[in-house]
């Protein structure tokens, strides 16, 4: 396997991940479980949608609950540039490469450019955004567990290397990917653009669909104090995977499934990757015998994620062989 090299300079330049954008069934509901659950801070409110925002955060949001009009799905998720003059550049990139791209208008934020990348990932960009007062000191303010900011989004795709190949194409470094014992077929791929191991990650499986949002929190007490504050609130059955330490990362984490399915990871932050000279460190896909800690995840943390709204989800050509997800489980289990 040859592992493309990130190009560079990029033709318009990511900064991070910036938002995510999910329709959800109850507003009230949701409300209890992101914001007196977990503690994430309300930034506005309409009759059709709530935008929250980590404690550190000064951009207007980083999640956006909208109204479902049908099932819940995820619309898109969002990406920051840098100067107004890349978005310019990004829309002039996608064109050449035919992707159809498009400027809307989207409340709270500069303008945006929205997109679907080469594996039907619906995106946007956008440079600027309404800001807030932070609340890193603002303790009294403190909800729940009070996650920080933003840090990643997880897409299940049905082509990891056409992903890489894309992303990497546009600046973003590849920090640590997760093959087979016996095989250089990519199963998952972390991509980053602001120094840490991901922005992004891809995984294999049918889509492209959402599989987790992830937020940082301050220390690892809070991932049992969001256990217990949940629980107590009545979504104790929402705990999904974890408490545990991950392999690629090294950090602690825990995943919730929201009232509508949809899966938010809190985790302690991890190591920097933003020197010229880290190469991607290779993962075995045995690598969750090899953690510190923790039981192996459910089932359907494999197999379940959020729909894009309006993308017909698409099986992988093939799946690695002799190598199979099917049989990868059932190794953990039988460990």
């Amino acid at each position: 396997m040859s592992l493309l090299p990130t190009t560079t300079p990029p033709p318009f330049q990511v900064t991070r991940a910036s938002h995510a954008v999910i329709t959800v069934s109850d507003l009230a509901r949701s409300r209890a479980f992101y914001v007196d659950g977990l503690g994430l801070v309300e930034s506005d409110e309409t009759a059709d949608a709530i935008y929250l925002r980590g404690v550190e955060e000064a951009a207007h949001h980083s999640l956006v609950l909208k109204r479902a009009s049908g099932a819940p799905v995820a619309e898109r998720v969002g990406l920051r540039v840098f100067t107004e003059d890349d978005l310019d550049r990004a829309k002039a990139h996608f064109d050449d490469a035919g992707l159809p791209a498009k400027f809307v208008e989207a409340p709270h934020q500069g303008r945006t450019l929205q997109f679907a990348d080469p594996v039907g990932t619906p995106l946007e960009l956008c440079a600027t955004m309404e800001t807030m007062p932070r609340f890193t000191v603002a303790f009294d303010k403190w909800k729940g567990v009070a996650p920080q900011r933003i840090d990643h989004f997880q897409i299940v795709v049905p082509d990891v290397p056409l992903a890489c190949a894309f992303y990497t194409g546009i600046g973003f470094r590849l920090s640590e990917y997760v093959c087979p014992d016996n095989s250089d077929e990519l199963l998952f791929v972390f991509l980053q653009r602001k120094g840490n191991p991901h922005d992004i990650v891809f995984a294999s499986g049918t889509g492209p669909r959402l599989h987790h949002v992830a937020f940082t929190v301050a220390e690892s007490a809070r991932l049992f104090q969001a256990c217990d504050v949940l629980g107590s609130l009545g979504f104790g059955k929402q705990l999904e995977h974890g408490p545990g330490r991950h392999g690629p990362g090294h950090a602690l984490f825990v995943y919730f499934r929201d009232p509508d399915g949809h899966r938010v990871e809190l985790f302690t932050t991890h190591y920097q990757m933003m020197d010229i000279e880290n190469q991607p460190v290779r993962w075995s896909a045995s690598y969750t015998r090899q953690r510190g800690w923790g039981l192996p995840p459910q089932r359907k943390w494999h197999f379940e994620a959020s729909r894009f709204a309006g993308v017909m989800p698409r099986d992988p050509a093939r799946m690695p062989d002799p190598y199979t997800l099917e049989k990868f489980l059932a190794e953990q289990a039988a460990s």
